[in-house]
């Protein structure tokens, strides 16, 4: 319950006096700082999305299972994580550690689940940027058949990505942002593009809003839209990890979030109606499963032309790469803070003198995507089907998970301290936020094997590789804490501030 005063917002009472010697190192992460705004940090976010590729990808897909009532799980999904991101958009305020999910976590739950969120955020962001590379491959070989006729084999484009997403990595953030923002305009305004030309030609049959009553929504495979919506936001958490980069992050941060959701909800839902409008109701099912993968680009070429198609290919490429970038820089900022912590190796701790980049941790997330990728590739798999979707899955799984437990943390850790927000921020948003987080995660694993294609044992391994990866966060934790009690005990602590007691 809100109190009228506190002695430190957002400090525990009794909390543990700073070690000496550190307040120095926490004060700051050495990495450039107040150079992102509102703008900056929603373009990670939303490319991270990666709004085209998840359009023509993914929602005929959705589209395939939902029906024409499709438009609406997202709109769903993008209300929830709207609901979700009031209490975590509130604890930001109060907690000032670089590390995102786990600092909250551990803030809220105590550090073995700080420290088993840890590692499941590793295992997820690494998932969903490594995996895509599959996607990137296939996306950039069609494109190059499509263009040119020309066939390069998939590992070559995989391995080329991986060393552009590395050196645009290893530049500034403020560079990244400016390569994120170029890429962004370029594959939202294709979909623009698209909206214009089926608007002005009043679509196949008229334009018509029946994908919005009732008969159409209400239907069985909308569980399954569901699931497909809530993996197309993946990402849009990852706002609070630039906040030792952000310019008045108390302020930015929050808006940075909020546009990111309330854009993806309403750009998805809107594109998704939109191809419906292009082939009409009555058609579009036949057009889904005709040519799933070609509809988007069959409706461009009607109603826009074929050089427009053509752009498309392209666009969806840099669509995906300015995911990978997107992702990268995510990642490496958690390896960042872990090093800085004491929990990870000093040397990914380590900042650019000149770009102010964790370049270290950087190249270790490249290194590591390029073994990875070269696995996938030296067995004989499919980039898309195996590269993509068996590594993207416990990476959609884990964040899914970490939203949940963090809408958990959040609910505790206002109930534990002095503070001043509302009761709307504190208890009801993140109860309701934590049981639909947990709800979407059900209906993600139920839908597995639509998602990923594969057998039952391989859909077994990839679901449980997340809860392993937290049980081994918790191991690492009760390690930690017998072998290096002083990192332990200041483990997600502020910077310049004390930390909890260790418990």
């Amino acid at each position: 319950m809100a109190v009228e005063s506190a002695p430190r917002e957002g400090v525990p009472e009794g909390a543990a006096p700073p070690r000496a010697g550190t307040a120095e190192q926490d004060r700051s992460s050495g990495l450039r700082r107040a150079s992102l705004g509102v703008a900056d940090i929603a373009f990670f976010v939303v490319s991270a999305a990666a709004p085209l590729t998840v359009m023509a990808g993914v929602a005929p897909l959705a589209i395939g299972v939902g029906g024409i009532g499709a438009p609406i799980g997202y709109l769903l999904a993008g209300a929830a994580l709207a609901l979700f991101a009031v209490g975590f958009t509130a604890m930001t305020r109060h907690v000032r550690s670089g590390g995102g999910f786990y600092a909250f976590i551990t803030r809220g739950l105590g550090r073995p689940a700080g420290f088993g969120a840890a590692t499941v955020a590793l295992l997820a962001y690494n998932g969903m940027q490594i995996g895509v590379y599959g996607l990137l491959a296939t996306g950039t070989q069609s494109a190059l058949e499509a263009l040119w006729g020309v066939h390069v084999p998939w590992p070559a484009i995989a391995f080329a990505g991986v060393l552009v997403i590395w050196f645009l990595g290893y530049r500034s953030i403020e560079f990244g942002a400016k390569v994120l923002g170029v890429l962004l305009l370029a594959e939202t305004g294709m979909l623009v593009l698209l909206a214009g030309g089926v608007l002005l030609d009043g679509g196949a049959e008229g334009l018509a809003l029946d994908s919005f009553t009732p008969d159409n929504v209400l239907v069985p495979g909308t569980g399954a839209v569901l699931a497909f919506a809530f993996a197309a936001f993946t990402g849009f958490e990852s706002t609070a990890i630039y906040r030792s980069e952000a310019r008045d992050p108390a302020r930015t941060i929050p808006r940075a979030t909020y546009i990111a959701v309330g854009f993806l909800g309403l750009f998805y839902a809107f594109s998704v109606w939109i191809v419906i409008q292009a082939f009409g109701s009555a058609h579009i099912m036949k057009a889904v499963a005709t040519d799933p993968m070609g509809l988007f680009f069959t409706a461009t070429t009607r109603y826009v032309g074929g050089w427009a198609a053509d752009l498309m290919h392209v666009f969806i490429v840099t669509s995906i790469i300015a995911s990978q970038l997107a992702f990268h820089n995510a990642i490496n900022r958690y390896g960042l803070a872990l090093a800085q912590e004491g929990v990870l190796p000093e040397a990914l701790g380590k900042v650019h003198p000149t770009h102010r980049s964790p370049y270290v941790a950087g190249i270790a997330q490249s290194v590591l995507a390029l073994l990875v990728v070269a696995g996938f590739a030296l067995a004989g798999a499919d980039p898309y089907r195996q590269l993509l979707l068996w590594v993207n899955t416990p990476g959609a799984l884990g964040l899914l998970g970490l939203q949940a437990v963090t809408a958990v943390a959040v609910l505790r850790y206002f109930r534990r301290i002095r503070h001043e927000e509302g009761r709307w921020r504190s208890l009801i948003a993140p109860v309701a936020a934590a049981v639909l987080m947990a709800g979407a995660m059900w209906l993600v694993i139920s839908k597995i094997g639509l998602m990923t294609g594969a057998p039952f044992a391989t859909n077994v391994v990839l679901v449980l590789l997340v809860p392993a990866s937290f049980v081994l966060g918790v191991l690492l934790s009760l390690r930690v804490r017998r072998s290096r009690p002083d990192v332990y005990a200041h483990f997600a602590q502020d910077p310049g501030e004390a930390g909890e007691a260790a418990r």
